[in-house]
């Protein structure tokens, strides 16, 4: 039975008799020519044709698809398909130029919990660094079923996966960002927070970071908002990368006016002294795989009280081996506060109004 597939051990061969270095290269016979041409261009993926095929299977109705025995399996392997030719922002951006990025955008509202979750990583794949295809998806109204999958959708999966792409289309996007706040996306991101989802959760945190790192002003909004009860629950998580991105948040919203505001209650205290306890506790062994956290629960305690934690004097916050000085966890998380206190000591001229997220 004949094998299927390109006949590679047949060019190899075929290429070596040809060109093995022991006699002169001959010019290849119109024959031969055509042979290898053929050989070489079946092996040749026409990546912009193959984006326009999936695009018609995009564009066919749902029940049309069902009829020809497409299943929703099938739909998701193509999305794969596309979603590797979208990993090149070229090939990216001629997504919208041949009729691709709608019908995309409209599989965020397929019938199957895991089509949507796809497209929205399709999404995320197409605007990540690539201001143009952020443009042309927020153009197209993407940002807005994104937001309601995001808040909405009764699939955490679904929910965690458009999370994901909203974080790259409004990551260095200042139209995006004004239209998350808008839309009440802080309150979409609170209850994120309060999912059984670990995964979403971690995913909710790290995007709060970056819009409270980015926008200062939005730290007091976010403790009007409630966070800090949630995020003080959350430090105390049993997940170590949900514990430290929710310390690092507390550290941002204790920064609030740069005057440790945030600190004020009690429940905070009572978790600080908790997560020192606990670091106290832990074997040597376990205290080299939590050094984040071990510099954020000193770093908020330095914020809030204005004094190092007991860490330093147990000899916990830098281990025997670790550097001598540990990273300034503290001047790490400040640096946007920085960098927009110079920005805005440049721009006194203009200054506008934040987005009012209520």
């Amino acid at each position: 039975m004949a094998k299927d597939g390109p006949n590679w051990d047949g060019l190899l061969k075929w290429s070596l008799s040809h060109a093995d270095g022991t006699q002169p290269t001959r010019q290849l016979s119109e024959e031969d020519r055509k042979w290898f041409m053929e050989a070489m261009q079946s092996q040749t993926v026409d990546v912009v044709k193959r984006m326009k095929e999936i695009t018609l299977v995009m564009q066919t109705p749902e029940h049309v698809l069902v009829d020809h025995g497409v299943t929703p399996q099938d739909i998701e392997d193509l999305l794969d398909e596309l979603q590797e030719h979208v990993e090149s922002i070229d090939m990216a951006n001629d997504l919208h130029s041949i009729g691709g990025l709608i019908p995309l955008l409209g599989f965020l509202k397929n019938s199957h919990a895991n089509i949507r979750a796809k497209a929205a990583d399709v999404v995320r794949t197409i605007v990540q660094n690539n201001p143009r295809s952020q443009e042309l998806v927020m153009e197209a109204n993407g940002l807005e079923s994104l937001l309601s999958n995001f808040t909405s959708d009764a699939d955490v999966h679904v929910q965690t996966q458009a999370l994901g792409a909203i974080s790259s289309l409004i990551r260095h996007n200042k139209a995006g960002v004004t239209a998350f706040k808008l839309d009440n996306g802080y309150a979409g991101l609170r209850d994120a927070l309060a999912s059984d989802s670990v995964r979403f959760q971690r995913k909710a945190l790290n995007f709060l970071q970056y819009l409270l790192q980015e926008d200062v002003s939005d730290r007091s909004v976010a403790t009007g908002l409630g966070f800090a009860t949630v995020l003080i629950h959350l430090a105390s998580s049993d997940d170590a990368e949900t514990r430290e991105a929710a310390l690092g948040v507390l550290l941002e919203l204790a920064r609030e006016k740069n005057d440790g505001r945030g600190c004020s209650s009690v429940e905070l205290r009572q978790l600080l002294e908790e997560r020192i306890e606990g670091i106290s506790s832990m074997s040597h062994e376990d205290l080299e795989t939590v050094k984040e956290e071990r510099q954020l629960v000193d770093a908020l305690w330095s914020v809030c009280y204005n004094e190092p934690s007991s860490l330093g004097e147990k000899g916990l916050l830098v281990l025997p081996g670790e550097d001598a000085l540990p990273p300034d966890v503290a001047s790490k998380l400040l640096e946007p506060l920085l960098r927009a206190s110079a920005a805005n000591g440049s721009a006194t001229e203009k200054k506008e109004e934040p987005v009012k997220l209520l």
